[in-house]
């Protein structure tokens, strides 16, 4: 079931739910125009992204250097996570990653 960005984002504000971390998770996965990037998006991270807030996210990505627009014949133009896109995702999940260990060391203590 995919919860409306919106609710979602505003409820349980996190980096899960970002659109920038959900867009550089997904292109992780290969290169991908906007609509596929939504697709998948819905498919593992279970958020629908509207095709503002997805465009407005890539823009940001690009201008911060982390995925760049590949070129193509096609009429619509796929993106790739750059190698400064992979070391930011990578320290993102790595974070990720922390939080869920101390959360769950400081569960068994609940």
């Amino acid at each position: 079931m995919h919860l409306d960005y919106t609710y979602r984002y505003t409820v349980k504000c996190n980096i899960v739910t970002d659109p920038q971390f959900l867009i550089l998770a997904s292109l992780a996965g290969g290169e991908k125009h906007g609509y596929a990037m939504m697709e998948d998006i819905g498919q593992f991270g279970g958020v629908r992204l509207g095709a503002g807030t997805l465009y407005g996210a890539i823009t940001r990505l690009e201008g911060k250097g982390w995925i760049r627009r590949v070129e193509s014949e096609e009429r619509r133009k796929p993106y790739r996570l750059t190698a400064d896109g992979v070391r930011h995702l990578e320290e993102e999940v790595a974070e990720l990653d922390r939080l869920a260990k101390a959360t769950l060391r400081r569960l068994r203590h609940a």
